[in-house]
């Protein structure tokens, strides 16, 4: 078992750990790639010197480089902060080269699903013996070793200590499939933060059915509406422009079970225009390469029997 225990803001930790979100974004002032662990492995927090403690932790989902307007957009207060003034100030602090003149800075991110806050009489104490003050950002530990599984015995107490239940991976996924790696996105209870990075990644940031690359003007869209008990699920997503996305939310637009575009003829009744969009009618999706993420036929005759307008 691999885990990862990163160097946390303290004030970080402090704002979240009062709200407890079901998703949290652990984010880096810069755009430096994280890759030490697999989706569904296990990220733990610890506190800046001399607060040399672990205090919590989430089930890494996915690394993300994004610019800071999407990621508030995505998560809020879920980045650690109570409004975009502040989460950007933060940031434009933090970095390295400093452009304050930039106007959508990119930024790492992290992203953490069910994290867990222990209370401060739970921290685990971080021994100097394993853990060196030089230490920036953060070091890899498993279980195949005496330290590593020491410190994941110790994090398996605090959590049934403060929640009554283990620290178990399986907890996130159905117990039929694999712990980690791509299926966990398929089977992790994500939040709404997570869908979105993980749909705009997905489908390559870029429009399912223009190509469209800009990404300021791409949503991703539930084909079954979250609000009509649809999943955070990347199979239940797609990437659209924004004008696409309304018109597909509303029914005047859907896909069909061979992933084509099909235009209500409502949109000239109603409106008497749309030749931009009728010009797209029987196009093919641009599709995920990776089938398991490809939109479900469940969501997909959903939509067409629910909402789309015939």
């Amino acid at each position: 078992m691999k885990f990862w225990i990163g160097v946390t803001n303290n004030n970080w930790f402090d704002f979240l750990s009062q709200r407890q979100p079901d998703e949290v974004n652990f984010w880096q002032p810069g755009g430096t790639t994280f890759k030490a662990l697999q989706p569904g492995e296990l990220f733990l927090f610890k506190l800046h010197s001399p607060l040399n403690y672990i205090v919590g932790g989430g089930y890494f989902v996915r690394h993300s480089t994004l610019p800071i307007s999407l990621v508030w957009n995505a998560f809020g207060e879920k980045n650690g902060a109570e409004d975009f003034q502040s989460f950007r100030a933060r940031i434009i602090m933090l970095r390295r080269q400093i452009n304050k003149d930039e106007i959508d800075p990119m930024i790492g991110c992290n992203i953490l699903a069910n994290p867990f806050f222990f209370k401060k009489e739970d921290w685990i104490p971080v021994s100097t013996e394993w853990w060196s003050p030089n230490i920036v950002q953060g070091k890899t530990f498993g279980t195949d070793n005496s330290i590593g599984l020491s410190v994941w015995a110790e994090v398996q107490q605090r959590i049934a200590r403060t929640s009554e239940r283990k620290l178990d991976v399986t907890e996130n996924v159905s117990e039929e499939t694999p712990l980690y790696g791509s299926e966990y996105l398929i089977s992790a209870r994500l939040g709404q933060g997570a869908f979105r990075v993980l749909v705009t990644d997905t489908y390559n940031r870029r429009c399912s059915i223009t190509g469209e690359r800009t990404l300021p003007v791409l949503d991703a869209a539930h084909i079954k509406p979250y609000s009509e008990s649809g999943p955070h699920k990347i199979d239940n997503g797609l990437l659209l422009r924004t004008d696409l996305h309304k018109l597909f939310d509303l029914g005047y637009m859907t896909i069909t079970p061979e992933f084509r575009v099909e235009v209500s003829r409502r949109i000239k009744e109603e409106f008497e225009n749309g030749r931009e969009y009728y010009a797209l009618q029987g196009n093919q999706l641009i599709l995920p390469a990776n089938q398991i993420y490809r939109p479900s036929r469940e969501y997909i005759e959903w939509h067409n029997q629910v909402k789309y307008k015939t």
